[in-house]
């Protein structure tokens, strides 16, 4: 999976166009980062700014505006309705996907670290990434705001964790900045069959985390709602005239949108009330909508084992998230808008014919360690094609589970095929560039060399991958000539000599690579491991094969 993390800082400008185009400025020319949205707001004086990629991007462009927020504004002339300490006021990073929260708060330390010393500006970390419980609100962190920070920096207590610890006329300039990790937040609004309000208002006090006020031996009190890391307010939108319930999820990890959906549409409920809808504000990690179709697919007892876009789109009907307008899942799914793939350059996004024309041509790859991973991925398809009929099988509803399970772990399996069909061109045009370095002088080439040998190495480690993935697609194929649909038996045992054609070509291509390199103990080891390999799926196959022969005659 793919390393992305968000950052949304906030500035302390709303109104100079040129400053606000400054800062965004050097995001977007940052590569491996994507500028999502740039927000001004005149009153606040304030920009909020939100950007993606991979973490080392992240840090690089957070830093570069940072350092360029530090060179535009001037805090000592800065006016407005928000709170406010710094030129950047707030920094959060957010983990996306394929970053756990702990490695984001290591981030968030070091992008705070390299502010406080290359910059010379005082930096507070808050929420997880603090390191103490006091500086983990926001709201304490900024507290005295702008103009209380040359006594906040006197008081031992609120030293900065990095950069000076003294007022100074640089200080006095830029202000303090307070960078984090913090959860996604989702905003996401409710659609309700009615025009109360007041209806509205009681299903939102029904669940978010703060509850509503209630009297309890003549004292008044909190009564908590139903879903921690929620808060949410009930309104009227005129353009729709309907009712909503408005609600921010903190924490998708504790509290999921699918988990909002379901406690809404039941309070709702009790008060006579429909969700006939859902809104999304914003753009949502892949991962909230892969674990609502999921979530619905299971309450239906379907196959949770089914391709990515059919689970989103069963997100998208279940949740009605396109009663109000369009939702498309390219324009709102932060990965997507990410995604080099979603260009269309990848083989994977090719058809069937075009594929295999791009391989009929005079280009070298893709080749065969592209076709051996495709083949692969075809075995894990196959599979996973009769697991999921499998699943919904006339009168084997009691096993629709088991069925499901090993649906996803094809899933799973055919991703890591697919990634390893495009990784197999990678690792090729990676060797023809080491080999296009120059070799001038001893310099040089001693260079060349170095990244020739390392290149090759991983351009035989990749067909290796592919044969050890392809390998696993075996579990699957056998239980389901075993345990499956028999009429879907053949299907199975088509699987079988894909998946070996696969190891075999993943075999050759190791064979042909290893060939290159010069660590000539390294290249016995891989060449060991390569043979063990394909004498297990050789037996495998024969094994199969012969049990789907039988089947097929019983």
């Amino acid at each position: 999976m793919k390393k992305i993390i968000e950052c949304v800082p906030n500035f302390s400008e709303g109104r100079d166009k040129h400053v606000i185009d400054r800062i965004a400025g050097v995001i977007e020319s940052t590569e491996g980062v994507k500028l999502l949205n740039v927000d001004p707001g005149e009153a606040t004086n304030r920009t909020v700014m939100t950007f993606a990629g991979s973490p080392q991007s992240v840090m690089e462009a957070a830093f570069k505006a940072i350092k360029m927020a530090s060179e535009c504004i001037d805090m000592r002339k800065h006016h407005g309705e928000h709170p406010r300490i710094g030129a950047t006021d707030v920094c959060p990073l957010i983990p996306v996907s394929g970053v756990t929260m702990e490695e984001t708060v290591e981030y968030a330390r070091q992008l705070a670290r390299r502010v406080g010393e290359e910059l010379d500006i005082p930096v507070y970390c808050y929420e997880y990434a603090a390191f103490c419980d006091k500086r983990r609100n926001l709201a304490v962190c900024r507290s005295g705001e702008y103009e209380g920070l040359e006594a906040k920096l006197k008081d031992p207590q609120w030293k900065p964790d990095f950069g000076p610890a003294l007022y100074s006329e640089r200080t006095a300039s830029t202000g303090l900045t307070v960078i984090g990790a913090r959860d996604f937040l989702i905003a996401v609004n409710f659609n309700l069959n009615t025009t109360s309000v007041r209806r509205a208002n009681a299903i939102s006090f029904d669940v978010r985390e703060k509850g509503r006020k209630v009297v309890v031996d003549g004292k008044e009190t909190l009564q908590p709602g139903t879903l921690k890391h929620c808060k949410a307010i009930g309104w009227f939108i005129e353009e729709y005239g309907i009712a909503q319930v408005s609600m921010n999820l903190t924490n998708i990890g504790i509290t999921s949108l699918h988990m909002a959906f379901d406690e809404v549409c039941d309070k709702a409920s009790r008060r006579g009330i429909r969700v006939t809808g859902t809104e999304l504000v914003g753009l949502v990690p892949k991962s909230a909508l892969i674990d609502a179709g999921k979530h619905f697919l299971y309450k239906q007892q379907r196959s949770l084992g089914l391709p990515e876009e059919e689970i989103i789109r069963i997100a998208v009907r279940s949740m009605g998230l396109d009663e109000l307008k369009p939702f498309d899942p390219k324009t709102r799914i932060l990965e997507y808008l990410l995604d080099d793939q979603q260009a269309g350059k990848g083989l994977c996004d090719l058809t069937c014919r075009e594929f295999a024309l791009e391989t009929a041509s005079e280009s070298p790859a893709p080749g065969g360690g592209s076709v051996s991973a495709y083949m692969g991925a075809l075995g894990a398809s196959l599979g996973t094609m009769v697991a999921n009929l499998s699943s919904h099988k006339r009168g084997w509803d009691e096993r629709w589970e088991y069925f499901s399970q090993w649906a996803e772990k094809g899933q799973e399996l055919l991703s890591e095929l697919l990634h390893l069909v495009e990784e197999d061109t990678l690792s090729y045009n990676k060797v023809m560039e080491a080999f296009s370095m120059p070799r001038d002088g001893d310099d040089d080439k001693a260079k060349r060399a170095e990244a020739i040998e390392k290149a090759t190495l991983y351009a035989s480690q990749v067909p290796l991958q592919t044969m050890k993935t392809s390998l696993r697609v075996y579990d699957i194929l056998e239980e389901m000539i075993r345990k499956g649909n028999p009429n879907s038996v053949t299907d199975a045992g088509v699987g079988a000599p894909a998946v070996l054609a696969a190891v075999k070509g993943g075999y050759l291509n190791v064979l042909i690579n290893i060939a290159g390199l010069k660590n000539k103990e390294m290249a016995w080891s891989l060449k060991e491991e390569a043979e063990g390999l394909l004498a297990r799926a050789q037996e495998k196959e024969s094994s199969l094969w012969k049990q789907v022969v039988n089947k097929i005659h019983q």
